[in-house]
């Protein structure tokens, strides 16, 4: 008897702290400072900072050869988005994707000490003028009469 006592009190007591647990009210909007989705999209860095992810992961074999030899030279893209990552972004972001913490000053160092990329797209010299419709008409002919 004691036995059914016993697990009609749990059971009770089970029901009512479910039961009180679901009618609590679940907050539906945080304060403002812990939404991250719309401190991202109010400073317009989330695109920026997802490229910048993508071709930092691109550019890994750069930094790891960097890192190995000490010789080898970090493109101007892969040093722009590692500076968007620990300036605009999320500054451990590279301690998170396996760099110490002094590999990403030394990146940031680096990048920072070398030159601006110069335009790799020169403007295309101006097409030579084109020949008389006489001189074209002649050598025409001259073509035509070979055959």
């Amino acid at each position: 008897m004691a036995l059914k006592v016993l697990l009609l009190l749990l059971a009770t007591t089970s029901c009512m702290a479910c039961t009180t647990s679901a009618s609590r009210e679940v907050p539906q909007q945080l304060a403002a400072g812990y939404n991250l989705t719309a401190r991202l999209v109010a400073t317009g860095t989330i695109g920026n900072c997802l490229n910048a992810l993508t071709e930092i992961k691109s550019c890994t074999n750069e930094i790891v050869v960097f890192f190995t030899n000490g010789t080898a030279d970090i493109g101007a893209p892969c040093c722009k988005a590692i500076g968007t990552m620990t300036r605009q972004c999320w500054p451990a972001m590279l301690t998170a994707l396996g760099f110490t913490a002094d590999e990403c000053n030394i990146l940031r160092g680096y990048c920072d000490a070398s030159p601006a990329p110069s335009p790799s797209v020169q403007p295309l010299p101006p097409p030579p003028p084109s020949p008389p419709v006489k001189a074209r008409k002649t050598a025409l002919r001259s073509y035509n009469s070979g055959m």
